[in-house]
């Protein structure tokens, strides 16, 4: 398979990713899709332990590992030895942007940390991405994102009342994490850029990351003293936006809580006595009334097919949607037309990926090669971003950094 050239808008950018499994290597792969030179660094021997996670191929390798890891180039250093701290300190000595996700202060510990580099790569953009952040009380406990969906107040609301919070079967607050990260890191290149302040130091944390996801949760109880619950496949204080099961077992969604919609879908159900009810007329009252509308929802439903129910509903043009599993997503139209999915050669077989977004229309992202073997570049890159220091790369041979 033909390797395309990179030309995404982060090209000649160069990043070296310190961290593993899944928040940092987010934002590492974000950016190596839109372009950036991502080296990841890796503990040699095992690596990053995702590559063994989950699904393995029949190499023994994770098939998110080939998702996450693509594009980047791996360096395999053991940053527990002397040597490897060394190796390391010369490399982020000459890029631009260095990306960890160790807890709070374990960079400084190796004598890696952001003030090192003030001075010899003052225009370093230094993200971190934590648990809890760099700061505050919480700062060194460890930061899964598992507790910190609970800590940021995801997992209260998550779930059904008076029920187990339920957490989605993924790692969302390290994903968030990550695009945090993302966003910092390019909002800290373009503050170095256009107001020539140089480089800085990003502070992503999973808690902050998901806590910035709560939308009105904070301001309803600052100003009205309103907590919000758990309230299972509805929206509190919006009606009707609900989940509703058809006549062939799958359930859809159905969001017609604005004025006019609300009326078109009461009458596509036949129901014109809903529909002209003064007091549904607006959501204050549909609120008050949740009970009687999700149970007019779920008569007609419950009496079609889900294709039917979705046809009669695009027509009528009230949102609405199918809870789709992976597999119907792999099969959809509109995921196709719009190119969700990405091939890359994996020992020498075709694989298929997720693609990323957003899309540019100029300087569009792509996928030029999978996660790379343990240490496949460490030779190139060390050779190659070291060679403006020959000192710094012979110690480095004569090391054993690398093994």
């Amino acid at each position: 398979m033909e390797t395309k050239p990179l030309q995404g808008p982060l090209s000649g950018l160069r990043v070296l990713e310190l961290g593993q499994l899944v928040a940092g290597p987010t934002a590492g792969q974000m950016l190596a899709y839109y372009g950036a030179d991502v080296v990841k660094i890796e503990p040699p021997g095992k690596g990053d332990p995702l590559r063994t996670w989950r699904e393995l191929d029949e190499h023994g390798e994770s098939y998110w590992w080939h998702s996450m890891a693509r594009n980047k180039r791996s360096v395999a250093v053991n940053l527990s030895s002397e040597q490897g701290q060394n190796v390391v300190r010369e490399l982020i000595q000459r890029c631009d942007v260095v990306v960890e996700n160790f807890r709070a202060g374990k960079m400084e510990s190796w004598g890696l940390g952001p003030e090192v580099f003030a001075e010899s790569n003052p225009a370093l953009v230094y993200t971190r991405v934590s648990g809890y952040g760099q700061t505050g009380p919480y700062k060194d406990r460890l930061g899964f994102a598992s507790a910190c969906e609970g800590v940021a107040g995801f997992r209260y609301v998550n779930g059904f009342p008076g029920q187990v919070p339920v957490r989605p079967n993924l790692s969302l607050g390290d994903t968030l994490a990550g695009m945090h990260a993302v966003i910092g890191t390019l909002l800290a290149l373009c503050a170095r850029e256009r107001l020539n302040v140089g480089g800085q130091s990003v502070d992503v944390s999973i808690v902050e990351s998901v806590f910035n996801m709560m939308e009105g949760v904070y301001p309803e109880y600052a100003g009205a003293g309103v907590q919000r619950e758990p309230s299972g496949a509805t929206l509190t204080g919006i009606v009707p936006t609900n989940t509703y099961r058809c006549a062939d077992g799958r359930f859809v969604v159905i969001g017609g809580n604005g004025d006019s919609i609300f009326k078109r879908l009461m009458r596509l159900i036949e129901r014109e006595d809903l529909a002209d009810d003064v007091r549904l007329a607006h959501n204050p009252g549909r609120v008050e009334h949740e009970r009687l509308i999700d149970g007019a929802l779920q008569a007609w439903t419950g009496q079609l097919s889900s294709d039917d129910v979705l046809e009669r509903l695009a027509a009528s043009e009230v949102p609405a949607g199918p809870i789709n599993s992976i597999s119907d997503i792999a099969q959809d139209e509109h995921f196709q037309a719009r190119n969700s999915f990405e091939s890359v050669d994996v020992h020498g077989q075709e694989r298929l990926i997720p693609a990323l977004h957003p899309k540019l229309s100029k300087t569009p992202g792509h996928s030029s090669s999978a996660g790379p073997r343990l240490g496949q570049h460490t030779d190139e890159v060390l050779t190659e971003w070291l060679a403006a220091n020959p000192e710094a790369l012979a110690a480095w041979r004569e090391s054993k950094a690398i093994d």
